[in-house]
């Protein structure tokens, strides 16, 4: 009877043994894949959600042309692949939903590629195969690296891996002919894939007796990418040291980031780590090794990749998108959430609450940046000039809109041409009845993705003057814009305001920056003569207009018009101007009054 009992006992420990092992051996199979899938879930919900106004300012900055001419002019330059493939991906930002998942899944090949170059390791260290990943996530807060970048490392860790199984001979043919041609495919980022079949593939194969063979030919592999780059300099109007950084990977070509170097260096390491003994590895303590570096490389994640994307910056992004798009109340109750401060985010909003008709009862609810928050300078800047261009278009200065969609794309620094721009020169050259040479924009549209049907719904209306002017944004336009052709100066654009307002008394839009340009400007009595000129065409008494209008009676000591004020906001001058003469604009208790023109007005004094 014992010994069937003992029997027992030993037949049951060695099915739960076995039961062990396949549940571990399961598990080790199921974690790693449910970590990339978790992390690519995180990057789609990042950018879907939480960073929308990123694709659409990167979708913005490019023309992706279908057809074989596009192609050979990208081919035409080392790493041409790379960015056509990387232009073809991009246009899918125009939806968050497809532009969240082609990010997510760059990444994750980045991760799933980094792991398969160091797999021969234990699975304790598989969250290390994330940093490579974050690195890069975290780069992308640069909102001038391009995917180009992207997916050539992608496709350099794929050849890497490949190249990892190469025999001696097949790993000479790759170095001599295969890298040269990878460079011209993928641009610099090909010196990876020879550096790792010059470092990682002999390491890994020590043991075999002709791994010095594969040395010799790893290090023919990066000595034929560098000749490559050095060859490329000297037959193409590019330097070497712009040739050696990569012509496609940064918008800015006189300027690279030190991170998209440390990206391919932590794949290399992670790489090397396949070299060393398996005995290096304690498998005794995996797990406790793979939950910590879990949690240190989750850590990393949390803590790096937030840096990399700067609130303001992205939050005046933000602001243009919704410009762009057109969603007024979105502006608004934005910038009520957060009071707007960057002058891109001050002139977004006053032109949604213009739109709105809401700027000359609002305006001053929102902080303020003077005239310069209603028409801001003209700065060489290729993201900030399409945002006041935009609110010149609403206002009906086409021809004013043009000249910046001209300016913001001939400022884009790796000289790309844009979708959005092109887009707008086709609407200012139909409404200018140069039918033509919209022809001209709406033909290069026609050749896209997601502005195909835009482009020939446009060309319908070309030579069509009634249905032109039917329209309920092209037929506001050509009724408010002025028809002369000629340059003002910023600094009058009150002037210009009010020609487009006596042209057209129905320019509610030219009507509001009017009468807020002097209020702006602390100017009372230029206020006082632009509100007379209003009120013989239209009846408009806001909030702010009530306020400034109560200010000027009294510093004339008149007496107010009947109607023209209400008693309620009278009686709130008196309890304003009581304090203000008594305490001074320091006075705490004048705070209920900050949103007012009042307030304004004396803080500036």
């Amino acid at each position: 009877m014992g010994l069937k009992y003992f029997s027992y006992l030993c037949k049951l420990k060695a099915k739960n043994k076995r039961l062990m092992t396949r549940t571990m051996h399961l598990l080790h199979k199921v974690w790693p894949l449910a970590l990339s899938l978790l992390f690519g879930a995180a990057v789609w919900l990042f950018w879907t959600v939480g960073y929308r106004q990123a694709l659409s300012f990167h979708e913005q900055f490019q023309l992706f042309l279908f057809g074989g001419d596009y192609f050979s002019q990208c081919l035409s330059e080392p790493g041409g692949l790379a960015r056509w493939l990387g232009e073809l991906l991009t246009q899918f930002y125009n939806s968050f939903l497809l532009g969240g998942l082609v990010l997510a899944l760059l990444l994750v090949a980045v991760q799933r590629l980094t792991w398969r170059l160091m797999s021969a390791n234990t699975p304790s260290l598989y969250p290390l195969s994330f940093i490579p990943a974050l690195l890069l996530w975290y780069a992308q807060g640069d909102y001038n690296v391009l995917l180009c970048y992207v997916v050539a490392l992608v496709l350099a860790l794929a050849v890497s891996w490949l190249l990892s199984r190469c025999g001696v001979l097949l790993s000479f043919i790759v170095a001599l002919v295969a890298m040269p041609l990878l460079y011209w495919l993928i641009g610099p980022l090909a010196l990876l894939s020879a550096v790792m079949l010059a470092v990682v593939v002999p390491l890994r194969r020590r043991q075999e007796r002709r791994w010095p063979l594969l040395l010799v030919a790893g290090l023919l592999a990066v000595v034929a990418v560098w000749v490559s780059v050095v060859v490329s300099s000297h037959h193409l109007p590019y330097s070497l040291e712009r040739l050696s950084w990569g012509l496609s990977y940064y918008r800015v070509p006189v300027f690279h980031p030190a991170v998209l170097i440390v990206i391919p260096a932590a794949a290399l390491l992670l790489a090397m780590l396949s070299a060393l003994p398996q005995k290096a590895f304690n498998h005794r303590h995996s797990l406790s090794v793979g939950l910590g570096s879990l949690v240190v490389v989750a850590g990393l994640g949390i803590v790096l990749v937030p840096k990399g994307f700067p609130k303001q910056t992205y939050d005046v992004m933000d602001y243009d998108y919704l410009v762009r798009a057109g969603q007024w109340q979105a502006i608004i109750a934005k910038s009520e959430q957060r009071q707007p401060s960057q002058p891109m985010s001050v002139a977004a909003t006053n032109l949604a609450l213009a739109m709105e008709g809401q700027l000359c009862e609002r305006g001053f609810e929102f902080f303020q940046r003077g005239v310069q928050g209603l028409l801001p300078p003209f700065e060489r800047n290729f993201a900030s000039a399409l945002l006041t261009g935009e609110i010149y278009f609403q206002l009906g200065l086409v021809n004013t809109a043009q000249r910046f969609a001209f300016e913001s794309m001939e400022s884009i620094p790796n000289y790309a041409k844009s979708v959005r721009t092109v887009r707008r020169l086709a609407e200012t050259n139909m409404l200018n009845g140069q039918y033509e040479v919209a022809l001209k924009y709406l033909n290069l549209l026609e050749r896209t993705t997601f502005y195909k049907k835009w482009a020939r719904q446009m060309k319908e209306l070309l030579g069509q003057e009634d249905k032109i002017n039917a329209h309920p944004l092209y037929g506001r336009l050509r009724q408010m814009r002025l028809t002369d052709d000629f340059l003002f100066s910023e600094r009058e654009g009150d002037r210009i305001m009010g020609q487009l307002f006596v042209r057209n008394p129905q320019n509610r839009l030219a009507m509001q920056y009017l009468l807020m340009w002097p209020l702006l400007e602390r100017d009372v009595n230029k206020f006082m003569n632009y509100l007379g000129v209003v009120h013989k065409h239209v009846g408009f008494n806001p909030r702010h207009v009530q306020e400034a209008a109560v200010y000027a009676y009294a510093q004339q000591n008149m007496q107010l018009p009947q109607g023209l004020t209400t008693e309620v906001l009278r009686q709130n001058f008196l309890n304003f101007a009581n304090i203000f003469n008594r305490q001074g604009k320091d006075s705490p208790q004048l705070k209920p009054f900050e949103k007012t023109f009042w307030y304004y007005l004396v803080k500036g004094q």
